[in-house]
């Protein structure tokens, strides 16, 4: 299929078999071809000028016009060629200072120059597309902000970790990536299924998705309560469209019924009907035969399918619900667009004692009643809430300095440690609290009162 990126479209067919990191030259027709190395060939000594001050950006610089560019791509022209005639005719080139002149010509080649390299997807790189281009599906966790969930998580192979987030399946990506293939994954959800737009582009191969698990969110109370069990699922939009099926085939019957009796021949003249007439009825009605005995065939065959698929989803669903039975999770991470005090109080009943967690939140106000309502709960240790700051540098000879521009926030983050949680203790101290909290006048009345 045809692929377009940076206003420039070609196909990937000739890419396959390369290696990763091989940088294409896109042809005509969108071909790609390996782009061979060539020594940039030193030119004469450049002419520059001391500084930029005399310069005026009037657009009457370049002789060439927009028209002249597309006459020599028409040609065919490469976009080498083409950079080299637009600094021939640029008026002002050799006044610019060396460092201007470099940063022209990059900036010409990037327009002019169809080159592409093909790298192997990571989190780094994913993260950073992510955040350029399309940060509101990632809830703006920017990509130092995930590096210290994946740190803070203590994510490693072998882990049994589990994954709440909202961030198109790059937070999910990333716990799978550093994980390795090795453990297991629980992946809660909420709505009708879980979503995995960013994980699909890691390229991971099928055995680590072996090891990935789902659970929805609304069956989270009741595998708590004890009362979960897959016969109580919700009708799957598979199930409706089973039901709408069988309804509409009863419903077909019916109208053939009716159609039938009113198709019935009147007693109150005799109709006359040729031999032709009759025999194209026939045919029309073998025909109808056949359709009918080759849409059931494919209901059924439908109907099958549907059950294989309904079969197997129970099936997952009651692993990953014993996997959460067990209550010894080695990790949990949140990263979703809905208030995280709900979340997190129910799911750290999964994790084991002396496990981390990590919650991101692009606010800091949900993450501080978070933070409070812990704190009264108790069984958490080494609460800290932390926010990074991210600053970009442009290193380059003789001119290196922080860039102008830079990130305003990346999102905040509340981590800590379970311990065992002690009821007995806990609802002791709760209810002393409450005592001392309550005024000596209150107290003696109700201490006063009969029983």
């Amino acid at each position: 299929r045809k692929i377009i990126f940076e206003k420039q479209w070609f196909y990937l067919d000739n890419a396959i078999g390369h290696i990763y990191g091989t940088t294409f030259e896109v042809t005509s027709g969108g071909n790609l071809q390996p782009k061979q190395e060539v020594e940039e060939t030193t030119t004469e000594t450049k002419e520059a000028g001391t500084d930029n001050r005399n310069i005026v950006d009037d657009g009457k610089s370049q002789k060439l016009t927009h028209d002249d560019i597309k006459a020599l791509k028409d040609k065919g022209i490469k976009g080498q060629e083409i950079v080299q005639q637009l600094i021939e005719n640029s008026t002002t080139f050799r006044d610019k200072t060396e460092f201007a002149q470099d940063k022209y010509i990059k900036k010409k080649k990037k327009k002019y120059e169809a080159v592409i390299t093909i790298v192997k997807p990571s989190t780094r790189i994913l993260s950073t597309m992510y955040y350029a281009r399309e940060p509101g599906k990632i809830n703006h966790l920017r990509y130092d902000t995930l590096a210290q969930m994946l740190t803070l998580g203590n994510i490693h192979a072998g882990n049994k970790m589990i994954v709440m987030e909202t961030c198109a399946g790059l937070v999910l990506g990333a716990v799978m990536e550093r994980m390795g293939g090795y453990g297991s994954i629980i992946q809660m959800y909420p709505g009708g299924g879980p979503v995995r737009a960013a994980t699909s582009c890691f390229g991971f191969p099928k055995p680590f998705f072996d090891n990935l698990h789902e659970f929805p969110l609304s069956k989270v109370q009741s595998l708590l309560s004890g009362t979960f069990s897959t016969e109580t699922l919700p009708a799957d939009p598979e199930e409706n469209a089973l039901v709408e099926e069988e309804s509409n085939g009863l419903s077909e019957e019916k109208q053939t019924c009716l159609q039938e009796t009113e198709e019935e021949p009147a007693p109150e003249a005799p109709m006359e009907i040729n031999p032709t007439e009759e025999q194209d009825t026939m045919d029309i009605n073998a025909e109808d035969v056949e359709f009918k005995e080759n849409k059931d065939k494919e209901n059924k065959e439908n109907v099958r399918e549907k059950q294989i698929k309904q079969w197997e989803r129970r099936k997952k669903l009651k692993e990953a619900a014993a996997l959460l039975r067990e209550k010894n999770a080695d990790g949990l991470i949140v990263a979703s667009k809905f208030h995280p005090t709900p979340l997190l109080l129910s799911l750290l009943e999964f994790v084991a004692p002396s496990r981390p967690f990590v919650v991101y939140c692009q606010y800091k106000e949900p993450l501080l009643e978070c933070y409070t309502k812990l704190r009264e709960r108790g069984g958490v240790i080494n609460l800290k809430l932390s926010e990074t700051w991210l600053r970009n540098y442009q290193v380059l000879p003789d001119r290196s300095h922080p860039k102008l521009t830079m990130s305003g926030g990346g999102g905040y983050l509340l981590s800590g440690i379970t311990v065992v949680l002690e009821k007995g203790k806990s609802d002791s101290s709760n209810s002393e609290a409450l005592k001392m909290e309550e005024p000596s006048s209150k107290r003696c009345k109700l201490q006063d009162l009969p029983c």
